[in-house]
C-alpha cells in the first residue's frame, strides 16, 4: 500500500525559513530510518508557494484561470513529502507518528494520505 506524508507549510516554510539545525538533523534521521527499512519510495521538499502558480478551472471548456502565488493561508500549503509503501494503513500510522515536528516552533502538520 502507497502512503503519502504530506508536510503541510507554515508562515515559516512559505517565507522561505530553513528549519533549525536540530530539526534538519531529526529529519535526516527519520528519513535515515524509512530508507533502512525500505519503506521510503521517495521524499521531496518544495519551494515556498511565492514561485508557484495555481491554475482555477473556473468555466469547462474554457482556460484556467493563472494565479501567481503567494497565497493565503500557508497552512493549507504543502512543504514536502514523503511516499512511503507499507503493509497496512496501522503501519502508515506508525511512520507518520515516529515523524518529528516537521515546521518545529509548534507549527508543524502532517497529513497522511493513502495512494491510489
Amino acid at each position: 500500500m502507497l502512503f503519502m506524508i504530506i508536510i503541510k507549510g507554515s508562515k515559516r516554510s512559505e517565507a522561505g525559513v530553513f528549519p533549525s539545525e536540530i530539526l534538519r538533523l531529526a529529519m535526516d534521521h527519520y528519513n535515515d530510518q524509512l530508507v533502512e527499512t525500505s519503506v521510503r519510495i521517495m521524499a521531496k521538499g518544495l519551494h515556498p508557494i511565492s514561485s508557484g502558480i495555481r491554475l482555477s478551472f473556473i468555466h469547462p471548456g474554457e482556460k484556467p484561470l493563472i494565479t501567481h502565488g503567494p497565497f493565503e493561508d500557508p497552512n493549507s500549503l504543502v512543504a514536502g513529502f514523503f511516499l512511503i509503501e507499507v503493509e497496512s494503513k496501522e503501519e502508515a500510522i506508525y511512520w507518520a507518528l515516529k515523524a518529528p515536528d516537521p515546521q518545529g516552533h509548534g507549527e508543524g502538520q502532517i497529513e497522511l494520505r493513502q495512494v491510489y
